[in-house]
């Protein structure tokens, strides 16, 4: 969505002249530690494959192959250069770290267009803080272009570095804790908050993880929270009826019975 909207931004503005890469990951869930002989693509197809659990559709993740022809680009000669658009998002900040690490000899022409606390104006031209750049208006991404900055050397470096730290950490969610900083968290993270929605009467899978979505806003997407609740099944913690390999609106959950009893 980001793309569609930066794409129409640069139809807009000869400046922006250059092709849009989209990275499609969501970087801030899952495992980030291949194992041995493993490829990055694998790991993370795996991982979103046994989320998803869709045994008809593979999932392809080919983030790294993108990046790795984008990096080829700037190879081949002097003058290509990369803009990172980065929102205050996890999913987005572990892109920039990643790609900063992955990019980083590149240096003087790595840019980055950080949109965090900048107020935007909307299609009634109001102020707005967004936290998505395909919440921007492509003629206000025009404008956004002017704070386009060069990566530091220092950047670079620390950057990098917290990249590294967030893979060995392997944790199963990275969360956001203000400016470009992430904390590693288990897979279990958000349980809570999807557990708070649940009841002793069942309801649908979807509308549990709406309700989450919408209160707390939470980063991850609802297939993600949707492989939560199964899990969270699995482990007890929740009673759940219908066919959880179809969609959140083909299964049910509801806290188990037994806590209605009394029973431990």
């Amino acid at each position: 969505m980001a793309a569609d909207q930066l794409r129409s931004a640069v139809n807009m503005e000869h400046a922006m002249a250059g092709e849009v890469v989209v990275m499609k990951d969501i970087l801030n869930v899952g495992p980030l530690q291949k194992g041995e002989g493993q490829k990055f693509s694998e790991l993370r197809g795996a991982f979103w494959q046994s989320v998803t659990g869709n045994d008809k559709q593979p999932a392809e993740v080919d983030d790294i192959e993108r990046l790795i022809l984008t990096g080829n680009e700037l190879a081949k000669s002097d003058a290509p250069v990369i803009w990172l658009w980065v929102a205050p998002w996890p999913a987005d900040l572990c892109m920039y770290h990643w790609a900063v690490k992955f990019l980083g000899k590149y240096s003087g022409r790595l840019y980055v267009v950080n949109i965090a606390g900048l107020p935007f104006l909307d299609e009634n031209g109001k102020l707005f803080f967004p936290k998505n750049v395909s919440e921007i208006a492509p003629r206000e991404l025009v404008k956004a272009r002017k704070l386009a900055r060069v990566v530091t050397p220092a950047e670079i470096e620390v950057d990098g570095f917290e990249w590294g730290k967030l893979v060995d950490e392997n944790g199963g969610i990275r969360t956001h804790e203000g400016g470009k900083r992430l904390v590693s968290r288990t897979e279990e993270h958000y349980d809570h908050q999807l557990s708070s929605f649940c009841s002793h009467q069942f309801q649908k899978a979807s509308r549990v993880v709406g309700q989450a979505l919408t209160k707390f806003n939470l980063p991850t997407g609802d297939v993600y929270l949707g492989w939560r609740l199964k899990k969270m099944a699995e482990s007890g913690k929740l009673e759940l009826q219908g066919d959880a390999s179809k969609t959140l609106r083909d299964f049910e959950v509801r806290l188990p019975v037994e806590d209605t009893l009394g029973i431990p």
